[in-house]
């Protein structure tokens, strides 16, 4: 029982960087249509932004859990008005190959700056050591990430179902067509919309700093996990990415612990099981499939 109840932890706090990653990705693709491929590499600029600030300015984890995100969202919307933009109106693919390019290009960038050997990152003194639960030590950071985690996709549900400004982003995020029906103009919240989602990647970014290898190559497995996540969750659901994001993470745990071998391939075939009886996803709207 002991060794259930670690693995789950393990599991949700490797969730927490799927959800929160995994919800911006739903909400730029809801709004903008558009496939991010290069969310994997603003995660890896979330962590690297993390990793850089404490070594230059000495900002710790508390402070660049506030400060990454903002700067992050600022690129954002300097990569959407730069960038996106301009293919939104075309075929789909051609942002794609727009934001894979763009990854291709990060990732080269920060691997002539810092290296590949990866960069260290001290995670706070209060957050070490392991916490007793019901007589199981478990790592007291995890816990943290998965409390916090919880916490901001809670604060996000909040914002998107009891204010007028998120109504109005959920609207244009799950059903885009029957908002621009209605009056709204979907495209005034393109560009903070996708800043928004971007920031979401940083601070998954963040987070997973103290947490795993921060490398230029970090996002680049985590993308292919996160589109199974929303694949899961259901193409442009916001439940569906957190609900999907946490669901894939305890099943890598558990895979890891008992199946080590084949714990990436159990999140496909859970992928390809949920496609099989519900191609739109968990939470997907049939029309979206």
């Amino acid at each position: 029982m002991s060794d259930v109840l670690q693995y789950t932890v393990q599991g949700l706090a490797a969730g927490s960087f799927y959800a929160l990653a995994a919800l911006g990705l739903a909400i730029i693709f809801g709004v903008l249509g558009v496939v991010n491929f290069a969310h994997g590499a603003f995660y890896m600029l979330g962590a690297v932004t993390a990793a850089v600030l404490l070594d230059t300015t000495e900002i710790g984890l508390w402070w660049a859990l506030l400060v990454v995100p903002l700067l992050l969202f600022g690129f954002g919307v300097v990569v959407e008005r730069l960038l996106v933009q301009w293919l939104l109106r075309l075929d789909p693919l051609y942002n794609f190959l727009l934001t894979f390019g763009l990854t291709l290009l990060l990732v080269d960038l920060v691997k002539r700056k810092y290296g590949v050997s990866g960069l260290p990152y001290e995670r706070p003194e209060v957050l070490d050591g392991r916490f007793e639960l019901l007589g199981v030590g478990l790592p007291k950071y995890q816990l943290f990430v998965l409390i916090f985690s919880i916490a901001v996709c809670l604060v996000v549900w909040l914002v998107m179902t009891r204010t007028r400004i998120g109504m109005i982003v959920r609207a244009s995020t799950e059903r885009p067509e029957l908002a621009r029906a209605l009056g709204i103009n979907v495209g005034r919240w393109v560009t903070p919309v996708f800043g928004f989602g971007v920031a979401l990647a940083g601070l998954a970014g963040v987070l997973a700093a103290p947490f795993r290898a921060i490398t230029a190559d970090m996002g680049n497995d985590f993308i292919i996990i996160l589109f199974a996540v929303v694949v899961i969750g259901g193409l442009g659901s916001i439940v569906g990415a957190v609900v999907g994001g946490f669901l894939v993470g305890l099943v890598e745990a558990f895979g890891q612990a008992y199946a080590p071998t084949y714990a990436q391939i159990l999140i496909f075939v859970l992928m390809a099981a949920v496609v099989l009886v519900r191609p739109a996803g968990l939470f997907g709207r049939e029309e979206t499939a």
